[in-house]
């Protein structure tokens, strides 16, 4: 199925939705005095596009506006992990005091801008898309970053990630500048073609460079190293919902376009569930020291920091960018498979970590480790909880979420004879157990001081911490549903 740009319609309702919800936040945002009702308004928009992203899961799969973008179960099934981050995004922002302070009409609008350009960043067919959807998730995230008008700290936040993020993007549309000269084309499918016919020497040394330029960019949106660089700051600096956003949204989205790219433009489907790379360039050893390194780099920065916890959070983040990446360096199904469903996983416990940092902001003003400090014996007995759940679910140990995703990837290393890769990662699981675990002990061990606070639990962000513990539970003895989800969507279907 290949479909022009009116016979597409039909078949965008979420993304259309989301385009119009956009224009109508910021007229209403013009004309009305009253803008509590907003928040909830783009909840509901939300909630009405995940509807009509499960509604196209049973569709035949096909290319949509001449080839710009597709129609699949691995594009829909982060489309839906998009649109619930987004999802959670709202509904921690209506609960979180720093978002209460400001304009807040703007700020809904802006979150479903980015949730847009995420949505087409896990459907891109082409270069050109794909450049397209990153930059304007970019654009609005530097926004989103900097939200807290008043906030130095968040200002400083949104600079530098417009600093990186402009030398990132230049990067990597000279990368793929270098691509479109090689192969002729813009899209993935036809990039596949014209490299796998083309002399795979005097291609290899272009198509390498070209490759490196283009991580700078995916590499810088996932936050890998060395491109790492603006993620602690920008999360230290950004309001804490948007933060979550970045660290799981926009994550995911982005390892949803590298998926794409190099598994339809840079490799081609072979036998028994492997891959064939095309072109000469033997990508996935890149991606095997970029694994490694970033996964490594992001538990060893995580174990001295104590002045900020979303600071943590962002180094752990690289760390879990560092585990995801193995997936693409086997080479197989399975790497797929692995990748598609530990993004759900993260999804779940990275940003219960952050709703736990939250609830504990709104209480006492507090974002460090020493905020924590007693935390079940001082009213936060059920956020303490959660929040260990999610600790041990990030270490990678069962019987939580963590460890299955977790256990998947090193089975996919692990069947292709990648031992020490996956030694390498299962001691960085073990390093990351020390500022994990000094996190639980603050809070069950550590008795409070005196300054801390009382931490209230209100029924808001009670709920959805309910739900996410839930899922981190759940999902880590009962992953059966997802691990078929994630199976199907490994089928890419190449226009």
């Amino acid at each position: 199925m290949a479909l022009a740009n009116f016979a597409s319609l039909s078949y965008s309702f979420p993304t259309l939705l989301l385009a119009f919800a956009v224009v109508g936040l910021f007229v209403v945002d013009l004309v009305v005095e009253k803008k509590e009702w907003l928040g909830d308004m783009a909840l509901l928009v939300v909630a009405v596009a995940i509807f009509g992203v499960v509604r196209l899961l049973t569709a035949e799969p096909g290319t949509l506006f001449h080839g710009s973008v597709v129609l699949d179960e691995f594009g829909l099934y982060f489309q839906l992990l998009v649109l619930l981050s987004s999802f959670a995004t709202i509904w921690m922002s209506l609960g979180s005091r720093e978002v209460r302070r400001t304009n807040q009409g703007e700020y809904w609008a802006i979150l479903l801008a980015s949730t847009l350009g995420m949505a087409f960043m896990a459907t891109a067919n082409n270069l050109l898309m794909a450049y397209l959807s990153l930059e304007f998730v970019s654009l609005t995230s530097y926004v989103l970053a900097g939200y807290s008008l008043h906030s130095r700290r968040a200002g400083e936040a949104s600079l530098k990630y417009l600093i990186y993020g402009g030398v990132a993007s230049g990067a990597m549309i000279y990368g793929m500048s270098w691509i479109y000269g090689m192969a002729g084309s813009l899209e993935f499918g036809a990039i596949q073609q014209a490299l796998a016919a083309a002399d795979q020497d005097a291609a290899a040394l272009p198509l390498y460079v070209a490759l490196v330029l283009t991580l700078a960019g995916l590499g810088f949106k996932i936050s890998a190293f060395p491109f790492h660089m603006w993620a602690p700051d920008v999360y230290q600096g950004a309001p804490i919902p948007v933060a979550a956003f970045l660290a799981v949204g926009s994550k995911t989205a982005a390892f949803a376009l590298m998926m794409r790219f190099f598994f339809t433009a840079m490799a081609q489907p072979g036998a028994g569930g492997a891959y064939d790379l095309v072109g000469g360039v033997s990508w996935h050893h890149l991606l095997l020291v970029l694994s490694a390194v970033t996964m490594t780099y992001g538990n060893l920065a995580a174990l001295n920091q104590q002045a900020n916890l979303k600071r943590l959070l962002a180094y752990s983040g690289i760390a879990h960018a560092g585990y995801a990446l193995m997936g693409f360096v086997v080479l197989t199904e399975d790497g797929l498979r692995a990748m598609i469903f530990y993004m759900a996983v993260y999804y779940l416990m990275n940003l219960g970590a952050f709703l736990v940092i939250m609830m504990v902001a709104n209480s006492t003003g507090r974002e460090d480790l020493g905020g924590l400090r007693g935390l079940a014996w001082r009213g936060g007995a059920i956020p303490a909880v959660a929040m260990a759940v999610f600790m041990f679910s990030l270490t990678g140990l069962p019987p939580l979420a963590g460890f299955i995703g977790k256990f998947y990837l090193f089975a996919a290393v692990v069947k292709e004879e990648m031992y020490l890769l996956a030694l390498i990662g299962v001691a960085n699981s073990v390093v990351s157990l020390f500022y994990y675990a000094k996190i639980v002990r603050t809070m069950f061990l550590d008795r409070p001081e005196g300054g801390e606070g009382i931490v209230e639990v209100d029924w808001h962000n009670g709920v959805l911490l309910g739900l996410l513990t839930i899922g981190t539970v759940v999902l880590g003895v009962f992953w059966g549903p997802l691990a078929d989800f994630a199976d199907r969507s490994t089928r890419l279907f190449i226009g």
